[in-house]
């Protein structure tokens, strides 16, 4: 089974990295962006065909590796 995590900045939390892109974006000429918030995306795939027990296991390694979980967010889709 396939999984995809997407991690993310909480609110609030400063993104230099969001901001170097911003004005890299404006420099080379794309006008009329707000603001930028960097992540990263992560695609495992897992030996299992319950859904459950793969979500169970991938929340378990979002809480102890992929995200840090005091200033990221995370967010679970199953592909397939």
């Amino acid at each position: 089974m396939k999984a995809r995590v997407t991690v993310t900045l909480k609110p609030g939390v400063l993104d230099p990295q969001g901001q170097a892109i911003e004005g890299s974006l404006a420099s080379l000429g794309f006008a009329g962006v707000a603001s930028v918030r960097q992540g990263k995306v992560f695609d495992i795939e897992l030996h299992g065909t319950e859904e459950s027990d793969v979500r169970f296991q991938i929340n378990s390694m979002c809480e102890r590796l992929l995200a840090n979980t005091v200033i990221e967010n995370y967010a679970v889709e199953i592909l397939d």
